[in-house]
């Protein structure tokens, strides 16, 4: 088992000083302390620090990650762990799915925006969305108005 000092684990971790330090404050990894006082951190403090990266990365909030923590201390058999899991497991893909579902209609609607610049080679007087009956931006298009009649 080995002992790290807060910079040797920052090294092996990839996290600054602050972080690593900031992660402790937040009760998701604890360091001893030396007989001096001394931080210092074990191979298991490691596993947590790669844990909360790639939590992180997935998008998991810290107080996300602290209550996944916190499943391992209340469940020695594993079992409500397991199913506290994979409901915020499956939340997160909810949202993460709501999200791209908004994104997808942002892209959207800016390819329909290039695509009616690029028909509007010689330039344009009047929103040529008007000019398709089926345009579904005419009356919210913020780059067009349409010509007074």
């Amino acid at each position: 088992m080995g002992k790290y000092k807060i910079g040797e684990i920052a090294k092996l971790s990839g996290l600054s000083l602050r972080t690593i330090r900031y992660y402790e404050e937040e009760g998701l990894i604890r360091a001893g302390r030396s007989e001096g006082g001394q931080r210092f951190y074990r191979d298991e403090d490691l596993v947590y620090l790669r844990r909360i990266i790639e939590l992180k990365g997935l998008g998991f909030s810290l107080s996300e990650i602290r209550r996944i923590f916190l499943l391992k201390e209340e469940d020695s058999s594993g079992n409500k762990r397991r199913e506290a899991l994979l409901a915020e497991y499956r939340r997160k893909l909810d949202e993460d799915r709501k999200k791209m579902e908004a994104l997808q209609s942002h892209i959207d609607e800016l390819e329909w925006h290039v695509h009616q610049l690029e028909k509007a080679e010689g330039g344009f007087t009047e929103c040529p969305g008007a000019l398709c009956a089926s345009c579904q931006y005419s009356s919210r298009c913020i780059f067009f108005t349409k010509k007074e009649r």
